[in-house]
């Protein structure tokens, strides 16, 4: 921890011209951007295997049909179907689980009163006017919302709202086309013996019903850490909808 204390004090030491004293919050943004590029080869592997599920859905569409009476069945199925067609179930959860030890890190760094047994310095820094150390509680009990922490933290709040808003109308029209694959409308044989509806995987309605909603519970994260890993989450955040819309185009 001291070695990365050290590290983001130098980054921020040669930000400082043209960041002031927001130059530690700048710092951690670029250390957000570099995890993000480290991981967008993931990233990219990532899109491909989404793009190899969405043209499985038919098959998918037909498996949930004829099996949708046996869960174990359908299971079964889906699961050789994707190892028959080389495509992962999980495929886009691996780059979200690397990025998750450099969060715990600022988490940790900007938590501690003492790094190496020394001041934790990095707790001085801020950006504009709220510490990166501080969260939002600390920022309505010094001055309000309206006060300068305050107005920081709504900045954050609505960058969040807008960039969840973003990834809201993504989700829906994925969905919206993985249902148009899966079409509707029973036809004969195995695929409309059960109806015209295609079966859902038991206990996914729930799931799909929630996953567009996802991205507004980062409003939770921002508002319950500190200061310096909101700002690595929003700031990653921003990234990976960004990097979405490009890589499904």
């Amino acid at each position: 921890m001291s070695v990365f204390a050290g590290l983001v004090e130098r980054l921020a030491d040669l930000l400082q011209p043209l960041f002031g004293l927001s130059a530690a919050a700048a710092a951690i943004v670029l250390f957000t951007a570099f995890v993000r590029l480290l991981v967008h080869p993931l990233s990219r592997a990532a899109a491909r295997g989404q793009k190899a599920k969405a043209r499985l859905q038919p098959k998918i569409a037909e498996l949930r049909r004829r099996h949708g009476r046996n869960p174990e069945k359908l299971q079964r199925a889906l699961l050789d179907l994707h190892t028959e067609e080389k495509v992962s179930p999980l495929a886009g959860i691996l780059p979200s689980l690397l990025q998750l030890p450099a969060f715990f890190v600022l988490f940790y760094l900007f938590s501690s009163t003492t790094i190496g047994g020394r001041p934790n310095e990095l707790l001085g820094r801020e950006l504009f006017t709220a510490p990166l150390g501080g969260r939002w509680a600390d920022a309505l009990g010094d001055g309000g919302p309206l006060g300068g922490a305050g107005l920081v933290y709504a900045g954050l709040f609505a960058v969040v709202v807008a960039v969840a808003a973003f990834s809201y109308r993504m989700t829906k029209r994925s969905m919206a086309a993985a249902s148009a694959l899966t079409g509707a409308g029973g036809g004969r044989g195995d695929s409309g013996r059960h109806g015209a509806e295609p079966v859902a995987v038991p206990g996914m309605g729930p799931v799909m019903k929630v996953m567009p909603f996802l991205s507004f519970f980062t409003l939770v994260t921002v508002a319950v850490v500190p200061l310096a890993a909101a700002l690595y989450v929003v700031t990653s955040m921003a990234w990976g909808v960004a990097e979405r819309a490009v890589l499904h185009r």
